[in-house]
């Protein structure tokens, strides 16, 4: 699938999901406590999307039984919501989400702490969203799309974590993955050269410890190897002439 460019009345369509995104995002940062369950966070989302009047992309999605990721501490992404699984103070919450608005997508993702957290746990959480906006800096026309990934593996490594090499961001419009994978790592070669009107999803995914990850038995929950703790933070962003425009933020 070639890399596509929205003309400014598809923008306007996708600028308008991310909006609604964000709320669903701010709402659930709200929920988040000792006691609840990751089920209920999933139910919550996906009635707030729905009454919106759009449509969770993730649920069903190649087979995914939810509307809202929830993955919590050494789990990744993909975490299955579950009525068993309950939050307890200290824990970390990474909530990724998406919704179709009028057929065009929006993607983002979040990473909260539950009560009082460990403050190298904060920290995670803070390299990780940082490492997002010092990627961003190289996400306007003319750059190159490694760029972004180096810029975010630098910041990341630099600040004593990882980035995890299995997992990528990706392109997004009238589907949820669209060309180009996006690393959060050194590549081979430069990547394509960005151009204004391309929407992408750029989502470190940054660990404790080691990079390396493993799948659960359920075929979706992603894990690291050591067991140590990951953050995940991700938005929607727009390609201009100058600084790119993040979609999925208020």
């Amino acid at each position: 699938m070639p890399v596509t460019v929205k003309s400014e009345k598809q923008i306007a369509l996708m600028r308008e999901a991310g909006h609604r995104l964000a709320l669903v995002h701010e709402a659930l940062q709200k929920e988040i406590r000792p006691g609840i369950s990751t089920l209920e966070i999933d139910r919550l989302g996906e009635e707030m999307i729905r009454d919106m009047g759009c449509v969770p992309n993730f649920k069903n999605y190649n087979g995914y039984p939810a509307s809202i990721c929830v993955s919590v501490n050494d789990e990744v992404v993909h975490g299955i919501p579950s009525r068993h699984r309950i939050l307890k103070e200290g824990d970390i919450v990474s909530l990724d989400a998406g919704l179709i608005y009028k057929g065009w997508h929006s993607d983002a993702a979040r990473t909260w702490g539950v009560g009082e957290i460990s403050k190298e746990a904060q920290r995670l959480i803070d390299v990780t969203r940082e490492s997002f906006f010092r990627g961003i800096r190289f996400a306007r026309e003319g750059c190159h799309l490694h760029e972004i990934s180096a810029a975010v593996q630098d910041y990341v490594e630099g600040s004593g974590f990882a980035v995890v090499r299995d997992l990528v961001g990706h392109g997004i419009g009238t589907h949820l993955h669209e060309d180009p994978e996006i690393p959060n790592f050194r590549t081979r070669g430069r990547g394509i050269r960005l151009t204004a009107g391309m929407t992408l999803a750029i989502e470190p995914m940054v660990t404790a410890g080691t990079w390396q990850v493993s799948c659960l038995d359920d075929d979706w929950t992603i894990v690291t190897d050591d067991g140590s703790l990951s953050a995940h933070y991700e938005n929607t962003i727009l390609i201009t002439d100058g600084e790119c425009e993040i979609l999925s933020l208020r």
